[in-house]
């Protein structure tokens, strides 16, 4: 017999592929208990609702994002090359789910998330560029945070040490910075 955490994350994997596949608003809880062979109430079990199970599979992002953000932010010195690297690994570590929030940022915007990927990008551009930028900076700042992310979910056949190392390096000269990748 499956454990109920074991259901939980089935149900969670299932949902996250109909999801990017349908949209969320065209994926019925009805559909995801079909695909696993299972009745609606057994998926009400594990969760009360659609957005209860929006919210299970993309809390990860935002949780390991805002310890991401709140640990670079805890630091006395700062390395941008770091920063950047680090930022293109939790994109591609979160890919499915950053996809998820591109293609559905309107479904998703009523649950609060949307605002927190706007602000952690702007808490991170703080740390690159300072807490009064000029327009240049700040400008600078949001091309390298911005094509950081969408290298590390654009390019997923390419290997991703090679597409690391061109985000960084592109993001440093966004930046006027130098970088060895």
């Amino acid at each position: 017999m499956a454990r109920p955490g074991d259901t939980k994350s089935r149900i969670q994997a299932v949902a996250r592929e109909l999801f990017l596949a349908k949209g969320v608003q065209k994926t019925s809880l009805q559909d995801i208990a079909d695909r696993l062979g299972i009745t609606k109430p057994a998926l009400y079990y594990h969760f009360s609702s659609r957005e209860e199970l929006v919210r299970s599979i993309i809390e990860p992002l935002f949780q390991d994002g805002e310890a991401y953000v709140s640990r670079l932010e805890a630091r006395t010195e700062l390395d941008a090359v770091e920063l950047l690297r680090e930022y293109f690994d939790y994109h591609r570590r979160h890919r499915e789910i950053v996809m998820l929030l591109l293609r559905e940022s309107v479904a998703l915007d009523d649950l609060g998330l949307v605002d927190w990927a706007f602000s952690s990008r702007d808490r991170l551009a703080v740390l690159l560029v300072g807490e009064n930028p000029t327009l240049d900076q700040a400008a600078r700042a949001t091309i390298a945070l911005g094509g950081v992310a969408d290298c590390a979910v654009q390019f997923e056949n390419e290997p991703a040490e090679l597409v690391r190392a061109a985000a960084v390096r592109a993001a440093c000269d966004a930046l006027g910075l130098t970088s060895d990748g």
